[in-house]
């Protein structure tokens, strides 16, 4: 039997793909079609009492390597899910390589989910924005999806992991360097 907390993500989850899908990866500024539901960009944090453990999400990168999330337990690691089509994922690109890039040799993982996106375009976004950190490929959602436990919600979502692998932090809307770089650092500073 299903429990009403995973009903719950399903159903977040499948208000997200339907705010955010048109009817192809394609159909996004070209069409005219607004193609995210803004979050608000205000972030909540979770004691480590109450975090729960991220979802086995794994997927071929932009580049076409394979990557797991769980492969980075033991680092804190910063998921963010964008797409091409996205106005506020463009607005927060230069903020989240400007984090990952202070952050980095401390130990600190980023990894972008391409949600909903074409590879061609998804690359060319990152080339735009000079993003150096690698991007799972969420052509067809299934990635997010697995975020049932505490859902992104909307595109761009930014989920902060801590070195357990559990989500410390989530932002839903697009994120800035203010916001992000405190909670990352508070996060990485954990034992």
């Amino acid at each position: 039997m299903t429990s009403p907390g995973k009903l719950l993500g399903v159903a977040a989850l499948c208000g997200l793909l339907a705010g955010c899908a048109g009817s192809s990866a394609s159909d996004g500024p070209e069409g005219g079609g607004n193609r995210f539901i803004a979050g608000s960009g205000n972030a909540q944090e979770i004691g480590p009492a109450d975090r729960k453990a991220a979802p086995r999400a794994e997927g071929t990168t932009l580049e076409g390597e394979r990557l797991s999330i769980a492969d980075l337990k033991g680092k804190v690691t910063v998921v963010n899910f964008w797409a091409s089509w996205c106005a506020p994922c463009r607005g927060e690109a230069p903020s989240l390589e400007q984090v990952y890039k202070e952050h980095k040799a401390k130990g600190v993982e980023f990894v972008g989910v391409g949600f909903k996106d074409s590879r061609d375009n998804a690359k060319a976004f990152e080339r735009k924005f000079k993003i150096t950190y690698p991007s799972l490929f969420d052509e067809d959602g299934q990635i997010t999806l697995a975020f049932r436990d505490v859902p992104p919600n909307a595109i761009p979502s930014t989920l902060i992991l801590d070195r357990q692998g559990r989500v410390a932090a989530r932002i839903v809307g697009a994120t800035t360097y203010s916001k992000l770089a405190p909670l990352v650092t508070k996060v990485a500073a954990e034992q």
